[in-house]
């Protein structure tokens, strides 16, 4: 009796055991990309890829300049390991990463964000986004801007796809 009881109990300990490695298998396999991605943006969910800040008309200095002070201003506060900044016609795009252990604090971190930007840009209009998914978006056209061949109104386009789904998210 005594060796079908212990049968039954390492029995339950193998399907518990099973029942979470299937889990784990199946939450890794969600998080895989069939879509074609940058290397930049395949690395931008584990560390910090700096993306250079742009403007959807390259040419525009006073844009390219805009974009880099945004960035700079963005990344100065502690909680952010990384800011893309794309700057477009009309809007400014601010993707941004937090700290990990600073995650708890996401609604007062947007605020902080969207106050220093009020202040310093009350000409402009900001779409911000703490969101991994608008930051790979980000990236991956920042990294097809950077081809000479890439017109501005593609990525004109693009940025708009991207301001779209973020106000989807939202």
């Amino acid at each position: 009796m005594n060796h079908r009881k212990g049968l039954m109990m390492n029995m339950k300990h193998v399907v518990k055991i099973l029942g979470i490695l299937i889990l784990l298998g199946s939450g890794a396999a969600g998080c895989t990309s069939f879509g074609k991605t940058s290397p930049d943006s395949r690395k931008s969910m584990i560390q910090s890829v700096n993306p250079d800040p742009g403007a959807t008309n390259d040419l525009d200095e006073k844009n390219i300049k805009l974009a880099k002070k945004v960035k700079k201003d963005i990344a100065a506060l502690d909680e952010i390991y990384d800011v893309a900044v794309i700057v477009g016609k009309e809007d400014i795009l601010v993707a941004y990463k937090v700290k990990h252990l600073k995650r708890f604090g996401m609604k007062r971190i947007e605020k902080e964000i969207n106050k220093k930007l009020e202040k310093n840009y009350p000409d402009d209009d900001f779409i911000v986004s703490s969101d991994y998914k608008i930051f790979i978006e980000a990236v991956e056209l920042r990294e097809r801007m950077k081809d000479p061949s890439f017109p501005d109104k593609k990525a004109e386009e693009q940025l708009q796809r991207i301001i779209s789904l973020k106000k989807e998210l939202t």
